[in-house]
């Protein structure tokens, strides 16, 4: 068998969304599903990062476009709320599930306000029909109100937000849906400057064992610095192989 991407499109509460799932070349493999942040899409670098990682060391990856971003179907402003995103994951993973492409052992990936999807998802992905094995947040927010840059200026993917987008869509606080995490890997950095470090901090100390916390010196939201890219990579995939039982199954 050779690695294959597979394009995949679903159906969220009536939006058609588009998505990419890679298969490494093995039979039944895990299965890990990635929510990007705020305004990123399946095109996202930490997205590209572990399609990449994870095939090439037996586990399957699905990115995908969130309702209102990159190809999927919606408006940004309209049908952008954690809760929607929330259906969205929880849709995103019962459809691949139904293709039995892979196993039923998943962990989940989440980048920003991915991480905040991921743990809102969990109490849901408890209840289904899987092994729900690990995740992997960075720089989440569990309190949207500690956000401090609020990105409200246009850009080349949408146009100006109002104040009011987040008054009625983005107001949430998650500490308590952190309690029920397990397994889970959390990176932020310390200079974060739109998401506190003290989210991570509060997430970390809620979830259950086992667990880890990665604070990055100076790091930012995006983490641009490459020591804290190598870092994340090194110790994600390891993560992800020891929730699924394959310590010793990394690739050269």
């Amino acid at each position: 068998m050779k690695p294959l991407s597979k394009d995949i499109e679903f159906v969220s509460h009536g939006f058609l969304l588009k998505g990419i799932l890679h298969l490494p070349k093995v039979k039944s493999p895990p299965l890990v599903v990635g929510s990007h942040g705020l305004e990123g899409s399946k095109e996202s670098a930490k997205q590209k990062v572990m399609a990449k990682l994870l095939v090439q060391n037996n586990i399957a990856f699905f990115q995908f476009d969130h309702r209102g971003c990159g190809e999927s179907q919606g408006d940004f402003i309209k049908d952008t709320s954690l809760e929607k995103r929330t259906n969205d994951f929880i849709n995103a993973v019962t459809h691949i599930l139904f293709l039995e492409k892979t196993s039923r052992n998943i962990a989940v990936f989440g980048s920003s306000m991915g991480g905040s999807t991921c743990i809102n998802a969990w109490e849901t992905l408890l209840k289904m029909d899987i092994h729900l094995c690990g995740a992997v947040l960075c720089s989440a927010p569990a309190k949207s109100l500690t956000i401090e840059n609020i990105p409200t200026d246009a850009n080349e993917d949408r146009p100006a937000l109002p104040l009011s987008f987040f008054k009625n869509n983005l107001l949430f606080n998650i500490l308590d849906k952190a309690k029920d995490l397990a397994n889970v890997l959390i990176f932020h950095g310390d200079a974060d400057e739109v998401v506190p470090v003290s989210n991570a901090n509060h997430i970390y100390n809620l979830a259950k064992e086992p667990k880890q916390l990665i604070i990055h010196k100076n790091g930012d939201h995006q983490m641009t610095a490459k020591k804290d890219q190598a870092e994340f990579e090194i110790e994600t995939l390891a993560w992800f192989l020891r929730c699924f039982g394959h310590q010793n199954q990394m690739s050269s």
